[in-house]
């Protein structure tokens, strides 16, 4: 990021444009308590007037203005300078003052938007997608002038013109089910066999699959052969496999590769999901004897009353019957428990299962089991069964939930033999048993995966998703595709998770508030039942915090790389007194300037920057 060194001349063009008050007083002040206290008395008169009416402004200018303000306030509160440890304030002082190197382009565009927004020139009236549309000569109708059939039929024509041009974004992501894609995939499926004289018979057969996972150094010589990658994915590979950092890609899922190019031009959110930035593998490797404890970022060593078991939440807990995966995202939680895909020591002893149920069947407060790990779909049907048979003798357990990602990941694991197993323990009025998957992308959505999802779905038992909102998944419409594609198969929408914070996780993460963008613009354009997916952030040690509730944090300051400072509040507010998290956000500037990158119009965005 380019550091400024530019004069006041052109910060007042820039940030100062809209509010030469706050450029004044921030120039004249003595000091910064001088400079406090008359921008507090600024921007309470400024509101006043907003209040009084005295500005003409639209009714969405107005509640961005009282937004503004209010967020304005909160940054350069002395209680908030305190808890973040810096003066937002003191650096919007220096640029006014002097030409100033500290800060750069991303804390100069927060503050252009900001003060933008308290003077209500947000220009969030006509939105993003109306000036889209009148673009293409397609006119917004005064529904007021008319009424009846003519009001009827015209609302009609221009929802119509409002779905073309919202469909021209859902058709960049096509799903598995787009008739091409699934024809290169049946020619990448094909090229799998042979390289390893199989037939389609072993294809079909998951074990066959788990025999060979690209997991070693031997088996990144098969994926060079069989799909291009580029020099720097050869070597995060390379550091991942040396230093025993998690990688490992099935068979099935590296068939839905696109097999033609290295760039992830088309298949970036399936490479994404698999193949290891550098970052990620240098920072894994620079703290690897330390990582039970350095990446922990939840820190479920603090939230396990017994050995296999967390819990954060009066009425669930978690079990992990099985601490690894047949493939592993890059991204996963417990990336510093499970070192590699199917490893043998991701299987417990079976004192410690009966240990772990043992706890369940004395709390009698567990009414929901999640079973999750690594991937417990993996491991053997015996095993599920004596879990399930345990679990189903326990009266105040009414809902059992797997969660598995072997839906995206090997779809062919999902057998009758096994649907039939777990849905034998649905009965309803009693027990409900459910599976959570993890689809990240419409082009997951394959006819494998509906045929898996069918199964489950005829048995009575229903499959929702968790989709982890990262930079591979947030462009316009992309989850709204994704969305469409997984009602087409039987998956409902669940949770949209802000991705966890994690360092070396920093290439996947986005602004908190480009979700609630999302949300608010793109997802309710769609029919409810596409979008009944919550919105959530899982606070490191917290919980989940809900992005949909606004009260439950606050912008407390801006740091000179613009990146916004978040107190996010606990889900025991109410209950109990519990310190909240402050959390560094991704800079907006960044990420819109990553997205340039790849080819998006960021001026589709600018919205983001009025969202808190």
């Amino acid at each position: 990021m380019r550091i400024i060194e530019k004069g006041n001349k052109i910060f007042l063009k820039g940030i100062w444009r809209d509010n030469p008050q706050i450029y004044k007083i921030l120039k004249q002040s003595r000091d910064i308590e001088e400079a406090r206290q008359k921008l507090f008395e600024f921007s309470k008169e400024l509101e006043w007037e907003h209040r009084k009416g005295k500005k003409d402004l639209p009714k969405l200018e107005y509640a961005a203005a009282l937004e503004a303000i209010k967020v304005f306030n909160n940054i350069i509160s002395p209680r908030n300078e305190e808890i973040t440890g810096f003066s937002t304030l003191d650096y919007l002082r220096k640029i006014a003052k002097t030409t100033s190197n500290e800060v750069n382009e991303g804390f100069l565009e927060e503050f252009k938007h900001l003060f933008k927004a308290i003077k209500g020139k947000a220009g969030l009236s006509r939105g993003w997608l109306g000036p889209l549309l009148e673009k293409d000569g397609i006119q917004i109708v005064d529904f007021k002038k008319i009424k009846g059939k003519e009001a009827g039929k015209s609302r009609s024509d221009y929802l119509d013109k409002l779905y073309e041009k919202v469909n021209e974004f859902i058709k960049r992501y096509p799903s598995g089910f787009d008739n091409k894609l699934i024809k290169e995939r049946e020619k990448n499926r094909q090229k799998i066999i042979n390289y390893f004289n199989a037939n389609l018979d072993d294809w079909n057969d998951y074990n066959w699959h788990l025999k060979h996972i690209f997991k070693d150094i031997n088996d990144l010589e098969d994926l060079k052969k069989l799909v291009p990658l580029t020099k720097e994915d050869i070597e995060a590979i390379e550091i991942a496999i040396e230093n025993k950092i998690p990688f490992g890609i099935t068979p099935y899922y590296l068939s839905l590769f696109d097999f033609s190019r290295s760039d992830r031009k088309y298949d970036y959110q399936i490479r994404s999901q698999v193949i290891p930035p550098m970052n990620y593998v240098k920072l894994m490797k620079e703290h690897r004897k330390e990582r039970q404890y350095y990446f922990d970022f939840m820190g479920e060593h603090d939230t396990s009353p017994e050995k296999l078991i967390t819990r954060r939440y009066p009425m669930i807990s978690i079990l992990k019957p099985y601490d690894t995966c047949p493939q592993i995202c890059v991204y996963c939680q417990r990336n510093w428990e499970i070192t590699g895909p199917m490893m043998p020591e991701g299987m417990p002893s079976r004192e410690a299962i009966d240990n772990a149920l043992k706890w369940f069947e004395k709390h009698p407060s567990m009414m929901d089991v999640l079973i999750t790990g690594g991937d417990p779909l993996a491991i053997s049907n015996d095993l599920i069964k004596y879990i399930m048979d345990r679990l189903s003798k326990m009266e105040h357990v009414i809902n059992i939930r797997w969660g598995s990602r072997i839906f995206v990941t090997l779809p062919l694991r999902i057998t009758d033999e096994l649907v039939k197993l777990l849905g034998s323990y649905v009965e309803p009025g009693r027990r409900n048993v459910c599976m959570v998957t993890h689809i990240e992308s419409a082009s997951e959505v394959t006819p494998e995966l509906a045929k898996a999802v069918m199964k489950f779905r005829k048995q009575g038992i229903y499959i929702y998703n968790q989709l982890v909102y990262t930079l591979e998944t947030s462009r316009r419409f992309q989850n709204v595709s994704t969305r469409i594609a997984m009602k087409k198969a039987g998956v409902d929408p669940y949770y949209t998770f802000y991705p966890k914070g994690k360092e070396e996780h920093k290439d996947y993460l986005v602004p908190i508030v480009r979700l609630w963008q999302e949300r608010k613009e793109e997802a309710r354009l769609l029919p409810g039942m596409f979008r009944t997916d919550e919105p959530v952030f899982n606070v490191p040690r917290l919980g989940k915090s809900h992005i949909r509730a606004w009260q439950d944090r606050e912008i407390i300051g801006i740091t000179k790389e613009g990146c916004r400072i978040y107190l996010l509040h606990p889900w025991e507010k109410g209950i109990s007194l519990v310190e909240p998290y402050v959390h560094k956000d991704i800079s907006i500037y960044d990420y819109l300037q990553e997205l340039k990158k790849r080819g998006e119009n960021i001026e589709e965005y600018k919205s983001i920057w009025y969202y808190y």
